[in-house]
């Protein structure tokens, strides 16, 4: 039953993908980039060659920025068929030049083992060895079940399935361009997952670099370090007067939800300008006519009193109401205070009532986050904003209440191409 049912399926997009390829190929802009590289595999499957071919192009010269972000996905899908063939030579120009973007995804340890395996056994990965072998480990740990959380608990028992695991990957890890300190510090502890052989020729060239080895001895990998194309998002330095490069890459992974902050160089977002309160003035009049009913906002104001920088993010739009009030919903809003000289770590709070997450009032109101977390409105002194704790779950600021301020900017943020 089950087989049949998966037939009618395929017979069903025999029917349909021939009308859809000529709307794809006027209309791909308006789907869901996620939706577009989902449309690859069923027509891969039906042999489908010229429109897997024409969404390949269209995501390669349209979406860079999204495949680079989904590199771990997108980088398995690249293995399953050879009509993936962009799509793949486009994984292997990343994993080349910038490497970084793989293994500190947040997907990392769910590559398939071919793929990590072709990664490693790439001679031109600009990465250092003892980075490349703490991946590879982390990898191996994700992969293997029931590990003792501390190493030093391990017994024989623990290492054998780390081994087993990692059989096909640690020939390819470069052991002998790796120095003496990060041998005792970085292999020594798992010594037991390789090869005595292996191991005693590690520590015979170190102690005795003429001594012979019977081991394969892989040639270094080249220790250039590519640079990421110039993007627009790389631009926000010059074009912001209160966050720094360091800010924007920050902003971007609590916009993404990632674990891990997004190197500066792998910032997947445009951060324009649209106002700035010593240029444009500080009214909420300017606010509204500069910025209402764009989507995607980021709001950052720098405290005078205390050298604070205070922000949020709203990924809804901005707009005024002739009277009254209302809310928007959104649980992807969050406000923030950022690190600088006179603040050790960064502070985000994220919404917790997601359905009075952002405010909307008359002109006279700027922005609000809720209707106490976090903005703005004109009074007689109009450079003050609001600061409180509500429904996001952290305060950001060090006192609450109306603070004055030095400067304020409003970003539109943009996927980068």
């Amino acid at each position: 039953m089950r087989l049949r049912k998966i037939t009618l399926l395929k017979l069903n997009y025999l029917i349909f993908l021939p009308n859809y390829l000529i709307l794809l190929s006027t209309s791909l802009e308006n789907f869901e980039v996620s939706t577009i590289f989902d449309l690859l595999v069923v027509p891969n499957e039906l042999k489908f060659t010229e429109l897997v071919g024409h969404i390949q192009t269209h995501l390669i010269d349209n979406n860079a920025s999204w495949l680079r972000l989904k590199f771990s996905r997108v980088y398995q899908i690249s293995f399953l068929d050879e009509s993936f063939g962009p799509l793949h030579q486009f994984c292997n120009n990343i994993i080349t030049n910038h490497p970084r973007i793989v293994f500190n995804s947040d997907e990392f340890t769910s590559l398939h083992e071919d793929a990590l395996i072709a990664l490693l056994k790439n001679v031109d990965l600009h990465m250092d060895e003892p980075e490349i072998w703490d991946k590879v480990i982390q990898w191996g740990k994700a992969k293997t079940p029931n590990l003792p959380p501390n190493l030093d608990e391990w017994t024989d028992e623990n290492f054998k399935p780390l081994k087993a695991t990692l059989q096909h990957c640690l020939p390819h890890i470069r052991y002998l361009q790796i120095s003496g300190k990060d041998i005792l510090k970085k292999i020594k502890p798992y010594q037991d997952i390789l090869e005595k052989k292996l191991w005693d020729d590690i520590v015979s060239k170190f102690l005795d670099p003429d001594t012979p080895i019977t081991s394969p001895i892989l040639p270094p990998r080249k220790k250039e370090k590519a640079q990421l194309p110039p993007r627009k998002a790389l631009i926000i330095t010059p074009s912001s007067s209160i966050i720094t490069l360091q800010h924007a890459a920050e902003i971007s992974s609590w916009i993404d939800r990632r674990s891990t902050i997004y190197d500066t160089a792998e910032i997947p977002y445009e951060f324009k300008l649209l106002l700035r309160g010593s240029r444009d003035g500080f009214t909420c009049e300017v606010f509204h006519r500069l910025c209402d009913n764009i989507p995607g906002t980021v709001v950052v104001v720098k405290i005078n009193s205390t050298n604070e920088i205070l922000g949020g993010y709203n990924p809804l739009i901005w707009k005024f109401l002739n009277s009254g009030h209302e809310s928007a919903t959104t649980a992807d809003s969050f406000i923030f205070s950022l690190k600088n000289g006179n603040l050790d770590e960064s502070i985000l709070s994220r919404v917790t009532q997601p359905s009075i997450a952002i405010r909307y009032y008359s002109i006279s109101h700027g922005p609000w986050f809720s209707r106490g977390d976090f903005g703005m409105r004109d009074d007689q002194d109009l450079k003050q904003w609001y600061c409180g704790n509500y429904v996001y779950d952290k305060p950001i600021a060090k006192m609450n209440g109306w603070i004055g301020f030095d400067e304020y900017e409003v970003f539109q943020i943009c996927k980068s191409i």
